[in-house]
């Protein structure tokens, strides 16, 4: 019994000194921001190093869906120039031999000089050879992406190298995120955030490579044929694209953090999961809402934003459920041991 009291006393001494002012809060706040923006920018500048690869990367969605659809667009391969040449000597052959008419060449001298030309011409079973290469990388030049401005493929660039770098350094970014929320906490409630951190970070990555495998190419063929029902020509540029993909991806990222979020507000009692399941209704609408707001005019994105983020909201019942039972057992352990003693 005398340990009990010297637990609860112990805690709320801890109560008492982790009330904090105004203006701590404001100081830890810029010096967070201080800390998240150093590593941003970190990240952004090794983004920057390996900008034309991260660019192939985050093209290849839109390649791969273009290349299936350009297919049957794909001009028919040329004949190489051994094989067209092989023809010539052969028809020449038979004109000299066939025309009474024709110029007195020896044909022994036609066969030399085909064989004079086999030995220099490239071979035809040489995988390498430029007349034999495939035609799987063409696309159809009203599908390729372009620019219309002179910064547009500039700025296109910046622009992932920016969001890359926050990808990059979001561990960093998420630390110092929850390590301001955490300054606000009780001691007893830091812990949850602690192990929240890896888990935000874990949803983020996630959510947007999400997005970039699975959503984009699903809205990218629904724009596409749509365009071709309405008999338009989709001609996008390299900065609308880019614009199109990153932001998404930072939508998805974020709207991934939803049951992280809701475990830290039920284990920090700000709401209580009875409260959260009664409000299944309204979360449902918004999260249609949120889509719409946060994704661009069309339906697929909307959808495939809306639920997910529902999936998540019900994820983050069910984690904090079964962490609310585990709590309860273990505290009633801790009480009949007490009890005991």
């Amino acid at each position: 019994m005398p340990e009990t009291k010297k637990k609860k006393n112990r805690r709320e001494l801890d109560l008492l000194d982790t009330t904090m002012s105004l203006g701590d809060h404001l100081d830890e706040l810029r010096a967070r921001i201080i800390l998240a923006l150093i590593g941003l920018v970190i990240g952004t500048i090794l983004s920057f190093c390996f900008g034309t690869r991260i660019i192939k990367f985050i093209q290849k969605p839109y390649l791969d869906v273009v290349r299936k659809r350009t297919i049957k667009l794909q001009p028919p391969t040329p004949l190489a120039p051994a094989d067209r040449m092989e023809a010539f000597f052969s028809k020449l052959v038979e004109a000299i031999k066939s025309d009474p008419n024709a110029p007195a060449i020896d044909p022994n001298a036609v066969e030399y000089v085909r064989e004079i030309y086999a030995g220099t011409a490239e071979d035809p079973n040489d995988p390498n050879a430029a007349s034999n290469a495939t035609n799987s990388d063409y696309i159809a030049p009203e599908f390729r992406l372009t620019t219309l401005a002179p910064a547009d493929s500039f700025v296109g660039f910046m622009k992932i190298s920016l969001i890359t770098g926050l990808i990059l350094s979001s561990p960093w970014v998420f630390y110092q995120l929850w390590m301001f929320v955490a300054a606000g906490l009780y001691p007893q409630e830091r812990r949850y955030v602690n192990t929240a951190i890896p888990f935000s970070v874990g949803l983020f990555i996630m959510g947007a490579l999400f997005f970039l495998f699975i959503v984009a190419p699903i809205s990218l063929r629904f724009f596409l044929g749509f365009g071709d029902l309405i008999g338009l020509s989709s001609t996008w540029t390299f900065q609308k694209y880019i614009s199109f993909v990153t932001v998404l991806m930072l939508v998805f990222g974020l709207g991934f953090q939803t049951p992280v979020a809701i475990f830290i507000l039920t284990r920090t009692g700000l709401v209580s999961i009875a409260a959260l399941k009664k409000s299944r209704k309204y979360v449902f609408l918004s999260v249609f809402v949120i889509a719409a707001i946060a994704t661009p005019p069309d339906v697929i994105s909307q959808v495939t934003l809306a639920f997910p983020l529902y999936a998540l909201f019900e994820l983050g019942i069910l984690i904090s459920y079964i962490s609310q039972k585990r709590r309860e057992k273990a505290k009633q352990a801790e009480e009949k041991e007490d009890y005991q003693d």
